[in-house]
């Protein structure tokens, strides 16, 4: 059976394999074309926030996808801009709203986000996204590795930590603590800053440890047999949030919904949320 670890690292280690069998999936291939073909035509804040695909596909890119109806805060971000440390695409609590207000500057040009280095960009963010959010489905914690992979080396602060919670729960996982979210957020930091200096994010071969340390310590938290088995775990992204389903459960939870219309019985109901939970701890593969 396949473990977190193995999982990530045959991913990380054929990435491009990946990305293309992202790339080729229809519904990708669809909504990039029409990225492509349309995003040209964009001449202002008002075009883009009002072409829904398009839109949809940006902020997707940036792992932003669940705002798309919320229009009037994408217009006051990409109209602020990211210039003034005060822009209120700094300001947000999501770090991705600095990337995507930096990515789709129109103070600098309309003709600037349709480039085809910028067209490049946020493709590939996209396919990396989805790509990500296609391996939570089978496994969260390789969704929380990828993405701490990918973006821990691109903060500059441990309150960057604090504010991602992706970030957080790798963080969390990979040193067995649990921050006090109520406390003070200096306090905090420093612990964050302690454990994982900034400095070694930067690092390919202390990230590297650590991404590992991470889906080591997430195999044996959160899988099947795991102390934390039963506990949840999310990551999340642009389309919404993940949550961990060890493997009892999984199989538990297709016996049950193969044999509920059996005979047009309801045969699952007499397995119990607590059988279901006793599930969880029994070893597999061995």
């Amino acid at each position: 059976m396949s473990t977190t670890t193995s999982t990530y690292l045959s991913i990380e280690n054929n990435l491009s394999s990946y990305q293309r069998m992202v790339e080729s999936q229809p519904a990708v291939k669809t909504a990039t074309a029409y990225y492509a073909a349309n995003i040209g035509n964009v001449n202002s804040i008002s075009d883009l926030v009002n072409n829904y695909r398009l839109l949809s596909y940006a902020l997707d890119a940036y792992g932003l996808g669940n705002q798309v109806q919320n229009k009037a805060l994408v217009t006051k971000v990409l109209e602020g801009g990211t210039t003034s440390p005060n822009a209120l695409a700094n300001t947000l609590g999501n770090p991705n709203w600095a990337k995507f207000a930096a990515a789709f500057n129109f103070a600098a040009g309309a003709s600037s986000i349709s480039s085809a280095g910028a067209v490049s960009t946020t493709k590939s963010n996209y396919v990396e996204q989805t790509l990500e959010t296609d391996e939570g489905q089978q496994d969260v914690g390789v969704q929380l590795a990828l993405y701490f992979q990918r973006v821990a080396p691109t903060i500059t602060s441990s309150y960057n930590v604090l504010g991602d919670k992706n970030l957080l729960e790798a963080f969390q996982t990979i040193f067995g603590v649990t921050l006090n979210s109520n406390g003070n957020i200096d306090s905090n930091a420093a612990i964050v800053n302690r454990l994982m200096p900034v400095s070694d994010l930067s690092n390919p071969t202390k990230l590297k440890q650590l991404t590992e340390r991470f889906t080591a310590e997430y195999t044996l938290d959160y899988g099947p047999g795991g102390v934390d088995s039963g506990s949840p775990i999310t990551a999340v992204s642009g389309t919404g949030t993940t949550t961990n389903t060890n493997a009892a459960t999984s199989i538990m939870s297709s016996i049950i919904s193969g044999n509920s219309t059996f005979g047009g019985s309801s045969a699952g109901s007499s397995l119990d949320s607590t059988l279901l939970s006793a599930m969880q701890n029994l070893p597999f593969g061995g």
